[in-house]
């Protein structure tokens, strides 16, 4: 982590979360903005913890749409908290319902919930 990074506000790290997805470096998401014992709770995927489990997370997301295809509706923070509402889509598949809760700590995300539904289009 580079000097100040745990000076950047909630806001600030989401929207790096954001931009660097959108752009599908997950990599550079990893290292900028997770904390290596990150613990995320997923529907469906249970209980996921650490930089591999974002990795498997993301993994399972884009089996149903591109790192590009995402919509980010409203993105909500107070503190240390960040709340998300998305949706993507792709020509035969439809994410709606999208919600993502976080926590951040020290500059990075410790916590995240993700919750979505898949319909085909």
């Amino acid at each position: 982590m580079s000097t100040g990074a745990a000076d950047r506000p909630t806001r600030e790290i989401l929207e790096s979360h954001l931009a660097l997805r959108r752009a599908g470096d997950l990599e550079a998401d990893l290292a900028t903005n997770y904390a290596e014992d990150v613990v995320l709770l997923s529907w469906g995927e249970g209980v996921n913890r650490g930089h591999d489990g974002v990795r498997y997370l993301a993994g399972v997301l884009r089996t149903y749409v591109d790192h590009g295809s995402f919509h980010y509706d409203q993105l909500l923070t107070e503190d240390a908290y960040g709340m998300l509402r998305w949706s993507a889509t792709r020509p035969d598949k439809v994410i709606h319902d999208g919600t993502d809760a976080f926590v951040v700590r020290e500059g990075l995300i410790v916590a995240q919930t993700i919750a979505y539904r898949v319909r085909s289009s």
